[in-house]
């Protein structure tokens, strides 16, 4: 392949990685994916490719639907372990954010929404609002009809609209609600906590690190959200010893939303992201395990870093 055929490829290389992101919700996944499509196009007659940018959309798209249906994937989520994995503010994965829309189509909340989708819903749904395409365009990239397209696009949104807060979450907005998550997770007080939480908050965690679990633990109420996070942000020697040192805590914001991340040295060995409803925290989501962090991870060492909430945990 010639350079500018190479060329080609890598300039729609982050926006591909971004749309697959969005209709996987993993960014391992979704660099398989790219990196599938890159063979395709590197095996494809360029004289009868008109518009690559269209070609590749249409390649990654189909080939990222045919990894939702292959019968592994639908094994793995059916287990009920699977959860998104999480990306860092400037990671160019997260790919297009000049609308409320595409904004939200990375949250944590809505990425675990669209798991009830049907795959070609999904799809509709990330190329109609993430990516702005016409019903038509739409209809050429699925093999549908138009109307199905359109169809496919009021159902989809029906049922992600519950996810949806319309709050824009900026790193110093983020940083005041982390510390004040912090503050009161290291005071010993659970009821601090709960005074932080929305009535009918929900906490969801894959373990912290404490073992593989077969299925994520789930807390139905503030309380039980607020005695997990009090539990588990009391220092203890052998909690080091499983974290492999004293890890710093920083404010971040991840997928949109704020985020408590512990750092050993240049290594992200758990994230909480708290999702914002009215001004409270209406969902806490952690973390640890390892394979789901390994992007973040590398985001982190890219990044410049804040002064951390606390320096040794």
């Amino acid at each position: 392949m010639d350079t500018a055929t190479v060329a080609r490829f890598e300039a729609s290389r982050n926006r591909l990685a971004s749309l697959a992101y969005r209709l996987l919700g993993s960014a391992a996944d979704a660099e398989d994916t790219v990196q599938d499509a890159f063979l395709r196009w590197q095996a494809a007659d360029q004289e009868h490719v008109e518009v690559p940018e269209a070609w590749l959309t249409k390649i990654v798209t189909n080939l990222a639907l045919d990894r939702l249906r292959s019968a592994k994937v639908r094994r793995e989520r059916a287990v009920g372990a699977w959860m998104p994995e999480p990306l860092l503010d400037g990671d160019p994965m997260l790919g297009p954010a000049d609308t409320v829309e595409q904004r939200e189509s990375v949250t944590l909340a809505v990425l675990t929404l669209m798991e009830r989708l049907s795959p070609v819903e999904r799809a509709v749904y990330v190329l109609r609002e993430a990516f702005a395409y016409s019903h038509a365009e739409i209809a050429d990239i699925l093999g549908i009809t138009e109307s199905a397209s359109q169809q496919h696009a009021h159902r989809a949104k029906r049922r992600i609209s519950a996810a949806r807060n319309g709050a824009d979450i900026d790193h110093a907005a983020a940083r005041r609600i982390v510390e004040a998550f912090v503050d009161a997770a290291s005071s010993g007080r659970t009821e601090r906590l709960v005074a932080l939480l929305t009535d009918d908050a929900t906490g969801i965690s894959d373990g912290a690190g404490l073992g593989t679990a077969e299925k994520l633990i789930r807390y139905s109420t503030p309380e039980r959200i607020a005695g997990a996070v009090r539990a588990g942000f009391k220092p203890s020697p052998a909690k080091r010893r499983l974290a492999g040192g004293s890890p710093s805590i920083h404010a971040a914001v991840v997928n949109g939303c704020p985020a408590m991340l512990a750092t050993l040295g240049d290594r992200v060995v758990g994230v909480t992201i708290l999702e914002i409803r009215d001004d409270k925290i209406a969902r806490v989501r952690g973390i640890a395990a390892p394979d789901r962090l390994r992007r973040l991870t590398t985001q982190w060492q890219r990044q410049e870093h804040d002064v951390p909430l606390i320096e040794s945990w």
